[in-house]
């Protein structure tokens, strides 16, 4: 098996470059990704605040574990 010399430094070039090129996209894309998210504001909320949540009773006109769970997935909060 004959090996050429040059094709193989053009493949580990371009092989090179390939993975360069990809870390640069990366880090361009993290730090605008980290710059479109919105600001961090859970912060301890200042003056009068109130309960956002209350017990809800189990039974018949209650909600399960599972609804709520998948209510506070669906809410997201």
């Amino acid at each position: 098996m004959i090996v050429s010399i040059p094709k193989t430094v053009r493949r580990l070039y371009f092989m090179t470059l390939l993975v360069a090129i990809s870390c640069v996209l990366y880090y361009i894309l993290s730090w605008f990704s980290a710059w479109m998210s919105p600001a961090q504001n859970y912060d301890i909320p200042e003056g009068t605040a109130i309960r956002a949540f209350h017990d809800v009773k189990q039974g018949d006109e209650g909600l399960s574990a599972g609804q709520r769970l998948r209510l506070y997935y669906w809410y997201g909060e």
